[in-house]
């Protein structure tokens, strides 16, 4: 937990934020390099992500504001916001998006977790995952490159010594490695490699799409990072067609409901949603992994993690 003194100036934060400046930045430009067009994010809504029915998610509720006579909800991930943006006729889209999730308090401990943080998120429009694994593999070859051009003695100050990941990236699915490790397969599967792995086919949120072939399987996907840093980025093809959006809210509607959701679904119901395939990969997690600090909380100036209190 951060003290006050924690605050005093011992040039530690300023290191550790000039890195994160320099990462930002080598994401953007990436992306902007590869014909993405930035999106403001979006802080309040009618609707957000609900996070369910992810086996995964340890959220407590959904944080609500009342605004005149409409009650909106704060962001929890944007991903409904990014399928809506492709209506427009954008093809690839990107963000920085702050996200709040209200996690249980024991998520505070597993260094991982905070209840305020930021996502790049970024979707493309007919994407499908080989595509999008093959796009964050360079991204993220790309910024651990320039890190080493740039500032390689601001990360040897935290006594890291990064190495640049090898394509392609292993991957798995969620079957064998639960066969292997057990229901928490995510820190052991973590723990066992030096280079990041994708693990595929998660059963989870209504919008990530059923593989047409194999029924029950789903093609999404996650990122994790070595070394026992854990996840890195989730995403995933989209369900665009109205019956089969429908149907995935109708097998969870104990942990969904259709409220809110009244225009994504007439959107849905029009056909102008548009398959789609993305992600989110978490900043502040990217960070940790690469200064292998203890705890995610440990890059944030103004921490938040689930259980603590907060300073400022």
């Amino acid at each position: 937990m951060m003290s006050l003194d924690d605050y005093l100036c011992n040039g530690r934060w300023k290191r550790l934020l000039v890195i994160q400046t320099m990462v930002i930045k080598a994401l953007r430009d990436f992306l902007v390099d590869n014909n993405f067009i930035e999106l403001m994010p979006v802080i309040t809504s009618v609707a957000t992500d609900p996070l369910a029915p992810d086996p995964g998610s340890s959220i407590i509720g959904i944080p609500k504001i009342k605004y005149y006579d409409e009650e909106l909800v704060l962001t929890q991930s944007m991903i409904l916001h990014k399928q809506i943006s492709l209506v427009s006729g954008l093809d690839r889209i990107f963000v920085f998006s702050p996200n709040i999730r209200l996690e249980r308090r024991d998520r505070g401990k597993t260094g991982r977790h905070l209840f305020e943080f930021t996502q790049l998120d970024f979707e493309i429009a007919y994407g499908d995952m080989n595509f999008v694994m093959d796009l964050v593999e360079d991204m993220i070859i790309y910024v651990i490159n320039k890190l080493l051009g740039s500032c390689k003695g601001l990360i040897e100050s935290f006594n890291r010594s990064l190495t640049i990941p090898r394509k392609p990236f292993k991957r798995y699915t969620t079957h064998e490695l639960i066969d292997e490790f057990g229901e928490e397969w995510e820190y052991k599967v973590s723990i066992i490699h030096k280079d990041p792995v994708w693990v595929v086919c998660h059963k989870r949120e209504f919008y990530d799409r059923e593989d047409p072939e194999k029924p029950g399987h789903f093609r999404n996907y996650d990122l994790v990072w070595p070394e026992g840093y854990g996840e890195a980025l989730s995403g995933g093809e989209r369900e665009w067609q109205y019956d089969k959006i429908v149907n995935r809210v109708g097998e969870c509607s104990d942990v969904i409901s259709f409220k809110g959701f009244k225009n994504y679904l007439y959107m849905a119901r029009k056909g102008f949603l548009r398959p789609s395939a993305g992600g989110g990969l978490g900043i502040e997690r990217f960070i940790r992994f690469l200064i292998g600090a203890r705890h995610v909380g440990d890059v944030q100036l103004f921490r938040r993690v689930p259980g603590e209190k907060i300073l400022f």
